[in-house]
């Protein structure tokens, strides 16, 4: 009887630590962000955001395209880290940028 009680509140303890963890002092609210390309920082600041950028051409391309672009190309990093090219989206040409965080969004052209 011991041993049950024991083991129950042994897997009760362990069950409860990982939930607190993810939700104390983070400042989020434990939800993953949306891949949407017009969505905002904590900050208040509207991607693309500047920042040194770590992704390759190839692997900007590939968020774009997970985004739902197309014929991604000319794609040129700039001065803020910020990568930016041509491609298609529902047929149409735009303007993209994909920035450190990897949100991608069209941009005036």
């Amino acid at each position: 009887m011991r041993i049950a009680i024991a083991t129950t509140i042994v897997a009760l303890v362990v069950g409860v630590s990982p939930a607190m963890a993810q939700t104390a002092g983070t400042g989020t609210t434990g939800t993953s962000p949306a891949p949407s390309s017009t969505r905002t920082t904590t900050d208040n600041q509207t991607p693309p955001l500047k920042g040194a950028n770590s992704f390759t051409e190839g692997e900007a391309k590939k968020r774009a395209e997970a985004r739902g672009y197309s014929e991604v190309q000319s794609l040129k990093k700039d001065n803020d880290g910020i990568w930016r090219g041509r491609a298609s989206q529902q047929g149409k040409p735009v303007e993209i940028a994909i920035d450190y965080k990897g949100n991608v969004v069209p941009t005036a052209q």
